[in-house]
């Protein structure tokens, strides 16, 4: 009798082994048959996702457009890294201090207050008529079936506009200010591309993109004063990483968004966390080192996709700072998002060079590292000129070699001034100044990107150093 319940035991759990087995490997094949879209319930931190789908991480990284190699250390290192329900890559940017929250004073460009998105500060374009867009967004916008109303459960949710004043019906001169400095600074940061960063709001169907063939498409950046987000993260904004082209779902995984409750309603601080939300959203990721996941530069530089806040100039990087963990191309990387370098507006050599008149400036872009601009000025009466080259006013990526040229093409003159930064807002010696006394004739002025310093310890090389000038030449 107990040999035959022993033998039945025995078979007993022999079926319950054999039957858990297949139990088992069924899960299995389930789990290899769902959805990427479906292996995550919530939204995960880096590492608890990446245990979640370790086993199909090559196509979970596929799904984000990201070698699966690249995608693992993100998960692995980076502490603001995050996959969303949808197994989709987003970051989650760590607040600020109260300290640090506090606002610089802006340049004073607005002279009266304007009702909600009216007046000059709200017309404000880089590139007018450009098939791409990074729209900021300060006058208020409602948040509806996207990837945030989603991860929240709230739909839809209607974001403030932009106040430091206590009355959000009407921007005043101050409010209208830093709107007008954080355009100036994010247009200069994107000034390499052939993009419009606007404060004007555009249609929809500029932003969104409906498929491939759909040529006309962007970001919005919304900066978003309210707590709905914010609250449960405490970070200073949040975004989507490549999805700035996405030719489906493009609208679903935006706006990006800059939170006021993290990083103040400063322009320097609005500005940095705006091109570093909208770095994301063309693929970029973060530059840090191997032990903190977000680099704050040195000397008066930093990297864009690091922290930008302390230094005078923040510039796109490939990772030629010292310990660096990151060094993709960030320019080639947004490129292959939808922004290509736009076109050059002068020649590189004298026998191309665009046409200066004496008294009246130019202005251009340096858009490629390789890039050099000349100019060609036909000095009518002898006397003393000078010539001066000057980077962006706001935030200026540019650091400016001027050369002056005599008629055969030879230098009778150069200036590039050392850079640094008077404060964190403020960067120095970025342009250029030239001065002699001519004879009448032919003469060049050539505009060349360089760099400061060792980019290991104290500078930048010439990489980053692209942006807009200004260039002019009088008598002194």
């Amino acid at each position: 009798m107990n040999r035959i319940r022993r033998t039945g035991a025995l078979v007993c759990a022999g079926a319950v082994v054999f039957g858990g087995l297949a139990v088992a490997l069924g899960s299995q094949a389930d789990a290899q048959q769902t959805p990427i879209d479906q292996l995550l319930s919530q939204p995960l931190a880096g590492g608890s996702a990446l245990g979640k789908v370790q086993s199909r991480l090559a196509e979970v990284a596929a799904h984000n457009g990201l070698p699966t190699g690249q995608l693992r250390q993100i998960l692995a290192t980076d502490k603001t890294a995050w996959l969303d329900a949808d197994s989709k890559l987003f970051f989650r940017e760590p607040g600020l201090t109260t300290a640090q929250k506090a606002p610089e004073a802006s340049p004073r460009w607005a002279r009266t207050a304007a009702a909600a998105a009216t007046g000059p500060a709200f017309e404000l374009h880089s590139k007018p008529g450009s098939n791409r867009v990074i729209y900021l967004d300060f006058d208020g916008h409602t948040i509806t079936g996207t990837a945030w109303n989603a991860s929240k459960g709230v739909d839809p949710v209607n974001v403030s506009a932009y106040d430091t004043d206590g009355d959000p019906a009407s921007f005043s001169t101050a409010e209208q200010d830093v709107v007008h400095e954080v355009w100036a600074r994010v247009a200069e940061d994107y000034a390499a591309f052939d993009v419009d960063v606007t404060t004007q709001e555009p249609a929809q169907s500029a932003i969104d993109r409906s498929g491939a063939s759909d040529e006309q498409y962007g970001t919005r950046v919304l900066i978003d004063p309210d707590t709905w987000y914010q609250s449960g993260c405490g970070c200073g904004g949040v975004a989507y990483v490549g999805v700035y082209d996405s030719t489906s779902q493009h609208d679903y995984y935006q706006p990006a968004l800059v939170f006021t409750k993290g990083v103040g309603t400063g322009a320097k601080n609005l500005a940095e966390a705006a091109s570093h939300e909208a770095g994301h959203n063309v693929g970029l990721s973060h530059d840090g080192t191997s032990t903190v996941g977000y680099y704050q530069g040195h000397g008066a530089w930093a990297p864009i996709m690091g922290v930008g806040y302390y230094r005078g100039i923040s510039q796109w990087s490939k990772g030629e700072y010292a310990d660096a963990n990151n060094t993709e191309d960030d320019y080639a990387v947004v490129g292959s998002h939808g922004l290509a370098l736009r076109g050059d507006e002068a020649g590189d050599t004298v026998g191309d060079a665009a046409a200066l008149t004496v008294g009246t400036p130019a202005s251009g872009v340096i858009a490629a590292e390789s890039d050099t601009d000349v100019y060609r000025v036909d000095v009518s009466a002898a006397g003393n000129y000078t010539a001066t080259a000057n980077s962006a006013p706001s935030g200026g990526n540019l650091d400016v070699k001027l050369d002056l040229l005599d008629s055969s093409g030879a230098v009778v003159a150069s200036n590039d001034p050392a850079s640094g930064q008077s404060d964190a807002g403020t960067p120095t010696g970025l342009g250029a100044s030239v001065s002699g006394s001519l004879q009448p004739g032919t003469y060049y002025l050539r505009i060349d990107n360089v760099g400061y310093g060792d980019p290991l310890n104290t500078g930048y090389s010439t990489y980053g150093s692209r942006g807009a000038y200004t260039l002019g030449v009088s008598p002194s």
